[in-house]
């Protein structure tokens, strides 16, 4: 959590005078007691109406300025805390930007979510809180018992016997109550999953007539948190009670006292009036210093969590991202830039375009490798199949072009020259990648499609919507171009998005393209129709295709047959039918064996 503290650097100034300006206003409320002793004491007593108006006056004033130092205070403790989580905010995420699909995959997407919204609120909440009330609850707290010792130090006693005795009670029920609150928030997080889970899944529990189950399942879940959420309650509920008898003990105390004080002519009946308002001061305060601590509380462990995420690497060098290396990093990266462009000028032909060597690739947290020994080479302009059954390895393979994920052993060239040693950002301009989930971001078609190239004409993005057998769709929207679009594409069919993503690849005009099973909700026609605009495409593009049909990939110069991890079989159709008998029963499995 300090770690966390240091974006309030920037707020020094706020972080100051929030809490200044709310002492200020304690330091007013302080005061108020006394004018009502002035009042009682002297107004009502000579019944001189003139200075009882002098004096609620003199109250008003003190109500206004400190309403004018509660605003102030409010305004810069505000001012702080949205900054602070505002910048808490962009700072996760450019951090979660950064991390490989590695770090992503072993986070989980709904966690880094939920530590960026919900937990980073609780922590803005909480330092709103604190820069208000953290000094003026105690302040308060202290300075009404010294106030009470100037007025008299007999009643006063009752004082120091009351505020340890009321922090015992509320200090103690709230640390019974803090650790069954953090159950609460994990059985309320199981119920939030569930819910999450029932929302995303709504189709296929539909489908399969799981209704009632998911209904029973949910409310048993729930009944767990109502039963945590009662328990925590009984307990809490003895506050409100047990310190208002002790209050109100101490009042009668009070009264008691001051009654022979009065008697004996030692306190004024104002007096008595203002011990009781101090008092009562003390009851609100300790209160509000409870519940401010359980926020603070609950804040510290939301900020544990996303100082969690902070402090998780990329398992990709820094020195590989572009703009974060070391000293001296800049003109590495700069005689690597330069090593790159003599080998695509120089040895651009003697080099393949891609080349794979002894590539091994193992997920973290995998006890065996999910790719072993893959070794070949892909010639610039060439179009490659792969093909395997399901969890071959055949995305984990064309992931390693554009490094989401790192090889365990062995190595990936790009051009001659390994993809550690290249930019991130150079290695992702050189690729256009087509994700088997097709997604469409909220806005327009335009705006999807210059995701690839923002500064790309209308002419280009026409040329790349007819490549991917996409312009009819376009032209058939109100607004073409222009035309909205939902947020995951959901005015689309599973095709119109499949064709606009790969539109989006194509408006790049990348020297690498990978089609990851992009086609599987296109008619056969119109796959072959793509496949024949690619192959013909200007600049002629090295082309990856993986695809579960063998007729998306028949005509390609080599197709590569996964099985388990490992190379089954490789060359044209016609070799592999011949040689290779994965490939043969999966042709056989969806062709009639002639």
């Amino acid at each position: 959590m300090k770690k966390l503290l240091v974006l309030l650097k920037d707020y020094k100034k706020e972080s100051v005078l929030a809490p200044l300006f709310k002492m200020l206003e304690a330091s007013f409320e302080l005061i108020v007691p006394l004018v009502v002793t002035a009042i009682i004491d002297v107004g009502i007593a000579r019944r001189d109406s003139g200075y009882i108006l002098r004096m609620c006056l003199v109250m008003v004033a003190l109500g206004l300025i400190g309403l004018a130092c509660s605003v102030t205070a409010q305004y810069f403790a505000a001012k702080a805390a949205a900054g602070f989580g505002t910048r808490l905010r962009h700072w996760l995420f450019a951090h979660i930007q950064e991390l490989s699909f590695t770090e992503i995959d072993q986070m989980g997407t709904s966690t880094l979510i939920t530590r960026m919204t919900s937990d980073i609120n609780q922590v803005q909440s909480a330092v709103n809180m604190v820069l208000r009330l953290f000094l003026r609850s105690p302040f308060i707290v202290f300075g009404a018992m010294v106030m009470a010792f100037t007025i008299d130090v007999k009643a006063a006693l009752v004082f120091v016997v009351t505020i340890p005795l009321l922090s015992l009670v509320v200090f103690g029920i709230m640390a019974i109550s803090i650790p069954l609150y953090r159950k609460v928030q994990e059985r309320l997080d199981k119920v939030l999953g569930i819910t999450r889970e029932n929302l995303t899944g709504v189709r296929v529990i539909r489908a399969f007539h799981k209704e009632e189950e998911e209904k029973s399942r949910f409310e048993e879940s729930l009944e767990s948190l109502t039963f945590m959420q009662n328990h925590v309650g009984k307990i809490s509920a003895f506050l409100n009670p047990v310190t208002y008898a002790i209050i109100n003990g101490a009042t009668i105390m009070l009264l008691y006292t001051g009654a022979l004080q009065v008697d004996s002519g030692i306190l004024t009946q104002g007096e008595v009036v203002a011990l009781v308002n101090y008092m009562s001061q003390i009851l609100v305060e300790l209160v509000k210093l409870a519940n401010l601590i359980v926020l603070i509380t609950k804040a510290v462990a939301c900020g544990n969590r996303v100082e969690s995420v902070l402090e998780i690497e990329s398992s990709m060098p820094k020195d590989a991202r572009g703009g974060r290396q070391e000293e001296g990093g800049g003109a590495l990266q700069g005689k690597r830039e330069e090593a790159a462009a003599e080998a695509i000028a120089e040895g651009g032909r003697q080099n393949p375009k891609v080349q794979f060597s002894q590539v091994g690739l193992s997920y973290q947290g995998a006890g065996a490798e999910s790719l072993s020994d893959i070794s070949f080479s892909v010639e610039k302009g060439e179009t490659v199949g792969i093909i395997g059954g399901t969890g071959a390895g055949k995305t984990s393979l064309v992931h390693l072009i554009p490094r989401f994920y790192d090889v365990t052993r062995g190595e990936v060239l790009v051009d001659g020259i390994n993809v550690k040693e290249y930019p991130i950002e150079e290695l992702r301009r050189k690729v256009g990648i087509v994700m088997q989930r097709a997604v469409l971001f909220q806005g327009t078609i335009r705006e999807n499609l210059c995701w690839g190239k923002p500064d790309a004409t209308e002419e280009e993005l026409y040329q790349a919507l007819e490549t991917a057998q996409a312009r009819e769709v376009v032209e058939g929207k109100e607004g073409k171009l222009e035309a909205y679009v939902e947020q995951g594409g959901k005015n689309f069919s599973g095709g119109q998005r499949q064709r606009l993503t790969i539109a989006r690849a194509l408006a790049r005009k990348p020297e690498i393209l990978i089609l990851d099973d992009s086609a599987s909700a296109l008619d056969y026609a119109t796959d072959a129709r793509l496949r024949k605009a690619i192959r013909e495409m200007e600049g002629s593009p090295t082309v990856f295709i993986v695809s579960q049909r063998t007729s998306s990939i028949q005509h390609a110069d080599k197709i590569i047959v996964l099985d388990d991890g490992e190379i089954a079989g490789m060359g044209t159709h016609g070799q592999l039918l011949a040689s290779c008998e994965v490939y043969r029963e999966i042709y056989e499995s969806q062709y009639k064996k002639q």
